[in-house]
């Protein structure tokens, strides 16, 4: 009304009533009455603005990598920025005057781009794709010490790269590759899994051989032990046969010595008989059968005698006519021989 303007602004911004010329009135969250015809107002935002940026560059390899991130900065020093950017508002109270507030991050960012493209053409594509803690500390520190960041009396909060990556046939490329080394070191490992387990089975084998190697000497070792007892155990009988066979030939030699001994006995003993028998023989070679006789039925029982008896009959039995034997002599002769 009447040119008469009421505007209040947070604490988060900062304002500047300029009248004829001169800051009549400055500070952060004021609220002022000022005629318009004669007052120009400066409201310069001073929270903290996080401006995202993206944009390409090329490494030193000839790749084009996109670089995405975040800047995030506040208004330090109002008067410098008021000084060199317009914003200043609009009649309204209300708008600004000028485009120049939208501008600021852009001048930020290009800024940024410049110290990125500076850190980008020194390294090639793989170096630039795991550089993002590179860039990142590299900017920072560049864009702190900027004389045109300090001129707009900016001061950076805070930077960070999301995101550095190739075009798609690149990363495509890269995918393939590293797709293939992976493969490759899959291929690696498995090659390595089957070695191991084939070192493993031969291991297993070894100690298996080994074994039966052992188990085959500890045999070996038993039957030569037995062996040895078999030998001793031979030893000894071949001992006790030829003790055995010592023994029967001393007893056969003794044998022989007695039956040799019995021999001489049975010889001189026949040829004592002989002897005998000669002399006796010579002794009655003069005397009368018939003497000889009744020399030997001398002491013969009454049986032998009848029987001699019955023989000296039957020689002479031509000259028998008739024989007549009693009873009582049969009944005598049977009754004699019956208990036989």
């Amino acid at each position: 009304m009447f040119g008469f303007r009421f505007v209040k602004v947070q604490p988060t911004e900062y304002l500047l009533l300029h009248r004829r010329g001169r800051i009549v009135r400055e500070g952060a969250g004021q609220a002022v009455f000022y005629f318009a015809p004669l007052s120009a107002v400066v409201r310069i935002p001073l929270a903290s603005v996080d401006g995202p940026f993206i944009f390409k560059e090329v490494t030193a390899d000839f790749q084009e990598v996109t670089i995405q991130g975040q800047l995030t900065y506040r208004v330090a020093d109002p008067k410098k920025l008021s000084q060199l950017l317009n914003y200043t508002l609009a009649v309204n109270a209300r708008d600004y005057a000028s485009d120049d507030p939208t501008k600021l991050p852009q001048r930020l960012v290009n800024h940024l781009q410049v110290l990125t493209r500076s850190s980008i053409k020194v390294m090639n594509l793989r170096q630039a794709l795991a550089a993002s803690q590179e860039l990142v500390a590299a900017i920072r520190d560049g864009l702190q010490r900027s004389e045109a960041v300090a001129s707009l009396g900016i001061e950076i909060l805070g930077l960070s790269i999301l995101a550095i990556k190739p075009t798609p046939e690149t990363a495509r490329a890269l995918e393939a590759e590293a797709r293939e080394q992976i493969l490759r070191e899959a291929d690696q490992a498995v090659y390595a899994r089957r070695n191991a387990a084939v070192e493993q089975e031969r291991a297993i084998k070894e100690n298996e051989l080994n074994t039966e190697i052992a188990v085959e000497n500890k045999k070996r070792q038993i039957r030569e032990a037995q062996m040895e007892a078999e030998k001793a155990v031979q030893q000894k009988q071949h001992e006790l046969q030829d003790s055995e066979m010592a023994s029967k030939i001393a007893l056969e030699q003794k044998n022989r010595e007695l039956v040799t001994l019995a021999t001489e006995n049975a010889r001189q003993e026949a040829d004592s008989r002989a002897y005998a028998a000669a002399t006796l023989m010579k002794a009655l070679a003069n005397v009368e059968p018939k003497t000889l006789q009744a020399l030997a039925s001398v002491g013969m029982d009454s049986s032998r005698l009848i029987a001699l008896a019955f023989r000296d009959i039957a020689e002479n039995a031509n000259k028998i006519g008739q024989l007549n034997v009693s009873p009582d002599l049969l009944r005598e002769l049977l009754g004699e021989r019956a208990p036989r």
